[in-house]
C-alpha cells in the first residue's frame, strides 16, 4: 500500500518533469505556474518544490482533509496530490509570505478552504 509519505516523496522527485506534463494536460494552470514562478524569481521546478514544501509546512487541517479526500477518491492520487499542492500555493492568501526560510515567515497560511479549489484540475 502506498503511503502519503510515498506520494509526497514521488511528487518532490517528479517536480522537474511537472511543467512539461502540466503544459500538455492543463495549459492554463501551466501558464499560471510559469508566470508566478518568474514573478517570484524561481524556476518552474523550484516553484513546484516550494509549493510542496509550503503545503507540507503551512496547510491547515481543512486543507489536509481536502487533500486526503481528493487523493482517496482519485484514480491517480500522486498527480492529484501534486496538482492540489500547486493550486493551493497559487491561490493561498498572502502567498508572498510563504517561504522556506522559517525566520522570514511571520505566521502560517491564512484563508479558508473556499479560497482554494481543488476541482477542475484532474
Amino acid at each position: 500500500m502506498t503511503t502519503l509519505g510515498d506520494i509526497l516523496g514521488a511528487a518532490r522527485r517528479s517536480a522537474s518533469g511537472f511543467q512539461a506534463w502540466l503544459a500538455g494536460s492543463h495549459p492554463e494552470l501551466a501558464r499560471r505556474v510559469a508566470e508566478t514562478a518568474q514573478q517570484t524569481g524561481l524556476s518552474t521546478t523550484g516553484y513546484v518544490r516550494a509549493a510542496i514544501a509550503d503545503f507540507s509546512r503551512f496547510a491547515d487541517e481543512e486543507d489536509w482533509a481536502t487533500l486526503v479526500s481528493t487523493m482517496r477518491d482519485s484514480s491517480d492520487p500522486g498527480t492529484d496530490c501534486l496538482l492540489a499542492m500547486v493550486d493551493w500555493r497559487l491561490t493561498a492568501k498572502g502567498c508572498g509570505e510563504h517561504t522556506h526560510a522559517p525566520s522570514e515567515h511571520p505566521h502560517a497560511h491564512e484563508g479558508g478552504p473556499n479560497e482554494r479549489s481543488l476541482a477542475g484540475h484532474r
